[in-house]
């Protein structure tokens, strides 16, 4: 399933700061019958945005007017717990972009990159700088450049760099899944099972 490309995101972000944030907490087990990536995003963090009558928590961040964009930034350790697909479909779904963390689960983390969300793991360091920056002033924007690998605080100016596997860069910045970067390349194996008939 393709997504949106993603080169250079610049955004205001919405704060997360809490450690541990696991799988279930993302979107819960019983919202998972689902098969198809939409939808997801109406539960996203379901139980901590919303009562059990459905009404909205007004402690809750996702629920909090002078908070939004398409930039989650996240405590250590996000995405920990089981490896179900739907916590990346529905951080996507709900229009989250780009997930900013100290250090994320390597399941979560592989899931997010291929359904085009980017995570960017900084260091706690610039994790706070970044949460103080919001808390400043929440129209505060971030500029992730994929190309150049950078994600910048711009009120600040202050910038980190951060990883990304080679292939899955590639992907993102294509707007490609596994299964659409092997259609991609279809000419390729044609002509090399043609060029194998001769």
């Amino acid at each position: 399933m393709a997504y949106d490309k993603f080169n250079i995101l610049k955004s205001t972000a919405v704060p997360l700061p809490l450690e541990n944030v696991d799988t279930d907490q993302i979107i819960p087990a019983r919202f998972l019958k689902a098969t198809k990536r939409e939808g997801f995003g109406d539960n996203l963090f379901r139980d901590w945005r919303y009562n059990n009558d459905g009404s909205p928590k007004e402690s809750f961040v996702l629920n909090n007017p002078i908070y939004s964009g398409k930039i989650l930034v996240g405590g250590k350790n996000f995405g920990s717990g089981s490896s179900r697909e739907h916590a990346a479909w529905a951080v996507y779904d709900y229009g989250f972009r780009c997930v900013v963390s100290s250090f994320f689960a390597d399941i979560f983390k592989n899931n997010c990159l291929n359904v085009g969300v980017l995570p960017v793991q900084v260091s706690p360091e610039f994790a706070e700088q970044i949460f103080n920056a919001i808390y400043d002033d929440p129209n505060t924007e971030l500029e992730v450049n994929l190309p150049d690998q950078t994600i910048t605080i711009l009120s600040t100016g202050a910038q980190e760099s951060f990883d990304i596997n080679s292939y899955k860069k590639g992907n993102m910045m294509n707007g490609f899944d596994d299964i659409d970067y092997l259609q991609s390349m279809k000419g390729d194996i044609e002509s090399f099972a043609n060029d194998l008939m001769l």
